[in-house]
């Protein structure tokens, strides 16, 4: 990331933004994150694109956490691996084909177990080779109905992780590691979810669970459980879906409440699904041999960022979890000039150029600048204003309208806090 200047950086701010679906997705496009090409095609910003990265790297730090290992697959495959794991027909109304300049049938991979297998499994050979888990994240591909702005999208960026296991009781250790691993992500992001049994479906395997965002424009409908420490909840995937005479919480006696949701991640326990079809099988240690036992587990990143902005925005704006916001801080001089736009320049280089925002451009009157962090969800201000010239303390304000007052030589010990 590289520094911004106001004067110099490309924000697509604006104070009005009609005709979208929700105000979610208007706010997504008054705080200028996203623009959109076509139905399911959207552009990140590079505001939009400092928040994607940002939500990558807490993603990441979960996975490598629990001993993931990252790698990149091609989105583009051919046909042959497909049709040995029997999905070609079969996820064809949603998969993108194409044939290329010698007749091959081609596909944008939608998922990637087949890969997966394709890569391992003339590598991996013994039950000492295992257990494994690696990811990627990278761009999806998927002929969708698209809707809701960031959450129904034809390209979108999905963390894909798979596990591979020579039992089944090492897939559940896995299986419960990642799961954990997502539980800490969504609460450490503030995200108000719930847990939801799930069918596999075109995934194949036998048990699999969804991560649902509470949000009222969600594609799906949710019953969720009243008590925030509980994470119980269901949706028309659920196994048990119909619950029109239920009304307490199975776990924890609460209440049931309809609602709808963001599906932000589903993890799945595949079994053989895959090794079966696709003729892989490794050396056990009694010297038989037996079919790779697997575990496939998603999140999109898009849609992480269209649950916060619902959730966490404001009738001002969007407002952002320290760790993934677009800037920590703003630096909002009531004037760029003489001793105040000296102090602004010292704070921008104590504060780290990459990840503040000064206001520097002389044509914003100080209400806009003010306006503008709040639409962008900067979580912290600093405010260089007729306080600092009485009394020598810049005002630190916090998105959520909490001020305290420091000496400049303070701030970003306080911003670190």
């Amino acid at each position: 990331m590289v520094s911004v200047r106001r004067s110099e950086a490309t924000l697509f701010t604006s104070r009005e933004a009609n005709g979208h679906e929700n105000s979610t997705v208007q706010l997504i496009h008054r705080a200028g994150l996203a623009r959109q090409f076509a139905s399911g095609l959207y552009a990140l910003t590079p505001t939009g694109e400092r928040i994607r990265q940002q939500l990558i790297a807490q993603v990441t730090h979960e996975m490598d956490r629990i001993g993931g290992q990252r790698l990149s697959l091609p989105g583009l495959n051919d046909s042959d691996i497909w049709r040995q794991s029997g999905r070609w027909n079969r996820f064809e109304g949603e998969m993108f084909t194409l044939e290329n300049r010698d007749g091959r049938q081609l596909c944008l991979a939608p998922s990637h177990e087949e890969g997966v297998v394709h890569l391992l499994r003339g590598e991996v050979r013994s039950y000492e080779d295992l257990p494994c888990l690696v990811y990627q994240v990278k761009s999806k591909h998927r002929d969708d109905h698209a809707r809701n702005g960031l959450l129904r999208l034809k390209e979108f960026t999905m963390k894909d992780a798979y596990s591979l296991h020579a039992s089944q009781e090492s897939l559940e250790e896995t299986y419960d590691a990642v799961r954990d691993a997502y539980v800490r992500l969504f609460e450490g992001l503030g995200i108000d979810f719930v847990i939801a049994e799930a069918a596999n479906s075109v995934m194949g395997g036998a048990i699999s669970e969804e991560f649902v965002a509470l949000a009222d424009t969600g594609t799906v409908e949710v019953l969720s459980c009243s008590d925030k420490d509980c994470r119980f909840g269901l949706t028309e995937e659920s196994p048990a879906s119909d619950c029109s005479d239920i009304d307490t919480c199975p776990e924890c006696d609460g209440t049931l409440e309809y609602g709808a949701g963001i599906e932000l991640g589903h993890i799945f326990q595949l079994g053989t699904r895959y090794s079966d079809s696709m003729e892989w099988s490794i050396d056990t240690a009694d010297g038989n041999e037996r079919e790779v036992v697997m575990g496939s587990y998603g999140i999109g990143i898009e849609r992480l960022i269209h649950t916060l902005v619902e959730q966490q925005g404001d009738e001002r704006g969007c407002r952002w979890p320290d760790a993934v916001a677009p800037y920590r801080a703003a630096i909002v001089p009531l004037e760029y000039d003489g001793e105040l736009r000296e102090v602004a320049d010292w704070l921008y280089d104590q504060c780290g150029r990459q990840q503040t925002l000064l206001f520097d451009d002389e044509s914003q009157r100080i209400g806009e600048r003010f306006a503008e962090s709040d639409l962008l969800g900067i979580p912290h201000k600093v405010v260089l204003g007729n306080h600092y010239l009485e009394t020598g303390c810049v005002e630190l304000e916090s998105r959520d309208g909490h001020t305290r007052y420091v000496e400049p030589g303070e701030v970003s010990t306080h911003l670190q806090r």
